[in-house]
């Protein structure tokens, strides 16, 4: 394999991504990697202001063209939205990364109706309707691929957190069953599990918890967002071709101990 050949793998010039959540944190980190690999890339949100500042940045870098789609996943008329407009705006849809999370936290035993609706819609119900909206285009790509970023919380126990976790666990069985039947219609569907990372819903908890969550981890750290980005370019781009119903668990170790 030659260099030029090597670059090539990671090259999506003229190819178009959905990134929800795609505003800040590791959302926006997978956006600007796919920008500067050459993608189109739509940023989906749920604030239009966010939205609008996540384009320009992502305009910015000089690589592939970006736009803004504020969109609730939770809303499911808001993903038919969302999949019209990036149609509408790039001609097709290349790749899906569901990214967009809603992290409310309560204890077992403490759960409400309104609660357990509003995590598990837009962690499970709004990923898995985006994907099943925007299947008839990856059909038509020659290059599909789908990234469900869920969590290494999927795997382990952490305090608090059932709901969310359980979530992202039924999102890793989606991963592999979409893998499954997609596959004949050269789809590949791969997850990224993160760890701890360094964004503002890390930052919003305490820093003893903060601290905690360093120390669950065998490396003694939370991530960056961007190193995030290598492991969801190598499962969307080229360079994972032979990739597909694999979960890439990028935690510093946490779930290893």
């Amino acid at each position: 394999m030659t260099k030029n050949s090597l670059h090539a793998l990671f090259d999506l010039t003229g190819r178009t991504a959905i990134v929800t959540g795609g505003t800040r944190g590791i959302g926006l980190a997978i956006a600007e990697g796919l920008v500067d690999c050459g993608a189109n890339v739509v940023v989906a949100s749920r604030k239009a202001e966010a939205c609008a500042a996540a384009a320009d940045k992502l305009q910015a870098l000089g690589g592939g063209r970006a736009v803004g789609v504020p969109t609730h996943l939770g809303n499911l008329d808001a993903i038919d939205g969302l999949v019209n407009a990036t149609v509408a705006e790039f001609g097709g849809i290349d790749m899906v990364v569901n990214n967009a999370a809603n992290a409310l936290s309560l204890p077992l035993g403490e759960f409400t109706a309104e609660a357990w609706s509003k995590s598990f819609s837009v962690n499970l119900q709004g990923p898995v309707f985006l994907v099943q909206a925007a299947l008839p285009h990856l059909r038509n790509s020659g290059h599909a691929s789908i990234l469900n970023v869920v969590s290494a919380g999927a795997f382990i126990y952490s305090p608090a957190t059932s709901m969310y976790s359980a979530a992202k666990a039924a999102m890793v069985s989606f991963t592999r069953s979409m893998a499954a039947e997609f596959a004949p219609q050269r789809i590949r569907v791969n997850a990224l599990a993160p760890g701890s990372v360094d964004t503002d819903m890390a930052r919003a908890n305490p820093p003893e918890f903060i601290e905690v969550m360093k120390s669950a981890a065998l490396l003694k750290r939370i991530a960056e967002a961007t190193e995030m980005v290598p492991p969801a370019l190598l499962l969307l781009s080229d360079a994972g071709s032979f990739i597909t119903g694999q979960t890439i668990i990028a935690d510093g170790g946490m779930v290893a101990r």
